[in-house]
Formats: structure tokens, C-alpha cells, sequence
């Protein structure tokens, strides 16, 4: 299989197949016909070009459009099969942009901490409509007097240089023209190490173009959770969601971004609210984990059945992927969730020390894991000689979990427990990747109403459970076995800690009192199931 980018490559594919019929995908990236029409004379590609894209639309055994658009145009100027057509986006890495603290973001880049702060990002040509963006911020700044500056990123040379960059000369005089140079910054090209920090530190990003295919910058923007104005074409009218992740204009319109720019302002919980729906739908829709698995699974469909060397060499690939992919999950949840692993193991300690127990709750696998933290609560984990700890998985009761649910209802398994068991004193900790199960949501209202401290260990965006949970945890990762592998990550790591707060308590608190650490030899305790089974009430800890 070939997979050709962009047209010249999809001649050379179309090529291969005439001779050696080996089946080819294209991704034009951008369509000739379409560029003609929005850059006239300013497109330099040679007419022959439009022929050469027939001919690939023709023989491509499948075709990638990058944003519905793109398909329309791939039907309308080019008659392509539409059967042939798939829609998969471009996407960004996770780990390579993500939200980081906005006053943090700003101080990393030497910015004030209290301006206003509007971001462009992006190739510094005419047909990307940076000089709508600085229309519109000097029509902006008519309307209100705070602080407030317009950040351009972008150019040929990492400081701003017109003869490298002659469009950040022509910029520069429109906003000398318009009297706001000294609020405009031209910035320069910077690395892509350092990008999550400008986006970050932005209030609002804004990409203006009146052509553009596709557009990385939105999701990008998006991502790090800046709400995003820009111009209703191409691709860009695909990732963001007009009234939802920001607002779509018409391009060459600066009246209309000065509007939407003092209406945001003017509403400052929108900034927030579309933040955070943008880095929801960046992450639902544009990670490269689902681009990839959705051109993989294009690749399938092209493909026969493959040789047993492929089928292993695929093996090979599944078996690092997920290594790594569990690698960053792993790294991005030690960034993001240490304080709420602290918080929630104090919660279960004071818990404890108040004489409550641990009330666990979860279905499927994490069914499983809350029977295996109730496990390691009950029995031991890193401290062999310790009183056991009062945890109890409300999933273990066969005879009642079928019975309630058969006769009552599966949506109140637990809460019928949580009801039955709980005491002032209890904790309700529950396990979902999704935060959606209905039987988890009813357990912690049930839990809400007895004012229960509640726990939820997540994944993905932490659906209903996050908002219902008193210390919400959630692993920040979409694939469920990312999420499942990293939630037994921090099982263990709650055990630890609970054991060593417990070591530290005041030695006045029953039954902890008679956790009396004493040495043992190295030899003589292991971690095995041989352990000596301790005599006294309360066995002393080694």
C-alpha cells in the first residue's frame, strides 16, 4: 500500500499501481482547482496540474478529505466517487500540547500577567488574513481602554525580520497606519516546544484566513484550552465549534471580529466555558491517537490479508505502541494528578482515623479493581505487619447484585448498598474510565444525600461522576486501557500513602495506636503469601 501526499506524489502512486498494481491512498492537502479560485494569478502551479489531480481522483483506491469541505470540493470540482471518499482531520499530540496555568504560561514568556492578551499564530503569508486580525484589534480597542495586546507568532526568522519575512513589514505598517503598533508584537518563529506556552498564556486566539485547506493552529489553540475566533472557510470552520469552542466570522470582516472580541470580554465566563469545551473537543476529535487509528483502519479496508511477516511486523508495532502510549499516560498523569492522588488518600486516612470505612464501587474491570483495593486495604501492601483496614467492594455480593438487579433495578446495585451500609463517618470511592455509568452516578447521590466525602478515579473528560465527586481524579487519556492501566497505577500508589499517613498519626488514635514500627530482619518478611501469620489484635509493624 502507498499512501501519497499531496498531488505530485499521488502521480508517482498512481504510477506504481499502472505498473506494479499495488493500491494507493491520497491526501491532496490542498486541491489545485480550489486554490486557482480563491489565489487567481498568485497561485504559481502550472494548469497540467488539474489533469494530474483527475487522473489521481480517478485511480485512487481511496481518497482523504480532511474536513467535510474538502470532500465537497473533491465531489463538486473533481465528480469523485463518493464511496471512495473518507473524511479524516489532521490532529496534534497530547503530549505535546496541553493547558498549562495561564499567570504560569505568561511568566514562562516574560509577558505581563495582567494584559489582555490576543494571539495570532501561523505562516506569515496574505492569504492567512493577519491584517484582518489587526483591523479588528484596533476596532477593538476603540471600544474599551484596559490593557491589551495582539501577539503574532510566525515569520521566516526567530527575530521578527521584514526582508526574511516581507509580510511582517506590510503588518507592521497597517498598525503603525492604525495608530496600535506599540500594542502589536511581532514575536518571530518559534520552536514547537514553546508554542504551548503561547497559546496557554492567550485569552483568545484568532486565525483570520480567506483560504484555507485545513489549519492546525485551532486544534492546537483549542487544545491548551484558548477559546478560538476565526474565519468560516475551509477547514477551520470544521474544528471550531461556532458558539461552542469560540465564533466563526466571515473573513476580511474586522467589524465582525472587534464584535466578537468585546462580546467575550464583556461575558468572561465564556472564555472559561469555551476553554474547556475546547479542549474536550480537541481531545474527542483531533488527537493523533484517532487519526492515526482512523487511517489505519483506511488502511485496512484497501489492503487483502496481509503476510505473516506483515501480520508480525504489525504485531511488533501494536506491542511498542502501547508501551509508549501507556508511558505517556503514565507521564502526563504524574504532571496532572498528584494533587488529587494527595488529596484523596488524606481523605481515606482521616476516613479511617475517624473509625468510617472505605466503600468501593465499580463495573466490568473496574469492578475487579475495586476488589482489588478492598484487598489490599483489608489484607497489606507495602507494610507486611499492620492492622487491617476497613475497605469493603460493594461488587463482591453475587447473590445480591443479581437479585436487586433482577428484581429491582441494575441502576441502584450500589446505591441500595451505599444506603444499607454507610455510616457518617464512611467514604464512597468509585472506578469508571468513563464517569457515565448510570449505577455509579446513582451511588454517589446516594452518597450526596447521607453527605458522604466521595472519591472518583476516571478517565476521558470524567463525564457525570467528576461533578457529583468530592475529589475527582481523572486520568488524562481517552483509550480505556490507557485509562484502566494507570488506574491500577494509582490504587497502588493510594495504599502506599494511606499506610505511611497511618504511620504518622497521632499516637493517641484507635486501633493505629498499636501500629508500633519495630525492626525485623530483611530476611524474615517478604511480600509473598508466606507471610507468619501475626497473634496479637493488633500486630506491630515492621
Amino acid at each position: 500500500l502507498i499512501h501519497a501526499n499531496f498531488w505530485m506524489s499521488g502521480l508517482v502512486a498512481a504510477e506504481i499501481k499502472r505498473l506494479m498494481n499495488i493500491p494507493f491512498v491520497i491526501t491532496f492537502h490542498a486541491l489545485g482547482r480550489v486554490r486557482r479560485q480563491h489565489q487567481g494569478q498568485a497561485d504559481s502551479f502550472p494548469d497540467e496540474r488539474f489533469a494530474i489531480e483527475d487522473r489521481i481522483v480517478r485511480e485512487a483506491d481511496r481518497i482523504i478529505a480532511e474536513c467535510p469541505q474538502d470532500r465537497e470540493d473533491l465531489l463538486l470540482l473533481y465528480a469523485a466517487d463518493p464511496t471512495r471518499i473518507c473524511i479524516i482531520p489532521c490532529g496534534f499530540d497530547p503530549t505535546e500540547f496541553w493547558a498549562i496555568n495561564k499567570v504560569r504560561a505568561r511568566l514562562t514568556l516574560g509577558l505581563p500577567p495582567d494584559e489582555r492578551l490576543i494571539l495570532q499564530l501561523g505562516r506569515m503569508v496574505p492569504r492567512k488574513g493577519v491584517d484582518t486580525v489587526i483591523r479588528g484589534f484596533a476596532d477593538w480597542q476603540k471600544q474599551q481602554d484596559l490593557p491589551s495586546r495582539l501577539l503574532i507568532v510566525g515569520g521566516e526568522s526567530e527575530t521578527p525580520d521584514p526582508q526574511l519575512t516581507p509580510e511582517i513589514g506590510r503588518l507592521h505598517a497597517i498598525a503603525q497606519e492604525l495608530g496600535i503598533a506599540s500594542q502589536v508584537t511581532f514575536v518571530g518563529r518559534k520552536g514547537r516546544e514553546v508554542l504551548k506556552y503561547y497559546y496557554s498564556a492567550a485569552d483568545v486566539f484568532i486565525t483570520t484566513p480567506w483560504y484555507e485547506p485545513f489549519g492546525i493552529t485551532p486544534i492546537e489553540a483549542m487544545a491548551c484550552g484558548t477559546p478560538v475566533i476565526g474565519a468560516n472557510v475551509g477547514g477551520v470552520k470544521f474544528t471550531v465549534k461556532d458558539g461552542e469552542t469560540g465564533y466563526l466570522i466571515s473573513p476580511n470582516q474586522p467589524e465582525a471580529l472587534a464584535e466578537r472580541l468585546n462580546h467575550l470580554f464583556a461575558h468572561p465566563h465564556l472564555i472559561s466555558l469555551f476553554g474547556r469545551q475546547a479542549i474536550r473537543r480537541a481531545q474527542d476529535h483531533f488527537t493523533w491517537q484517532k487519526v492515526t487509528s482512523a487511517v489505519a483502519a483506511l488502511y485496512e479496508e484497501v489492503l487483502s490479508v496481509p503476510e505473516p511477516l506483515v501480520a508480525t511486523e504489525a504485531g511488533l508495532a501494536i506491542l511498542d505502541q502501547g508501551f509508549e502510549s501507556m508511558l505517556r499516560a503514565v507521564q502526563r498523569s504524574q504532571r496532572l494528578l498528584r494533587p488529587a492522588i494527595q488529596a484523596a488518600s488524606q481523605a481515606i486516612t482521616d476516613c479511617f482515623l475517624r473509625g468510617g470505612k472505605l466503600l468501593i464501587c465499580g463495573n466490568g474491570g473496574s469492578a475487579a479493581d475495586a476488589q482489588h483495593l478492598a484487598a489490599e486495604l483489608v489484607g497489606r501492601f507495602c507494610c507486611p505487619h499492620r492492622a487491617g483496614l476497613p475497605a469493603m467492594a460493594l461488587t463482591a455480593d453475587s447473590a445480591f447484585l443479581t437479585a436487586w438487579a433482577n428484581d429491582v433495578s441494575y441502576e441502584s446495585i450500589f446505591a441500595r448498598q451505599v444506603e444499607t451500609f454507610a455510616k457518617p463517618d464512611d467514604l464512597l470511592l468509585g472506578i469508571s474510565t468513563s464517569g457515565r455509568s448510570p449505577n455509579l452516578i446513582a451511588a454517589f447521590e446516594a452518597a450526596q444525600r447521607l453527605n458522604l466525602t466521595t472519591i472518583a478515579l476516571l478517565g476521558k473528560d470524567g463525564g457525570d461522576l467528576r461533578t457529583k465527586a468530592t475529589i475527582p481524579i481523572v486520568v488524562p487519556a481517552q483509550e480505556t486501557q490507557r485509562i484502566q492501566e494507570v488506574q491500577i497505577l494509582i490504587i497502588h500508589l493510594l495504599c502506599e500513602l494511606i499506610e505511611e499517613q497511618l504511620l504518622s498519626a497521632p499516637s493517641d488514635v484507635e486501633p493505629f495506636a498499636r501500629w508500633e514500627p519495630r525492626l525485623q530482619a530483611a530476611s524474615e518478611y517478604s511480600l509473598d503469601t508466606h507471610l507468619p501469620v501475626p497473634q496479637t489484635p493488633y500486630p506491630t509493624l515492621a
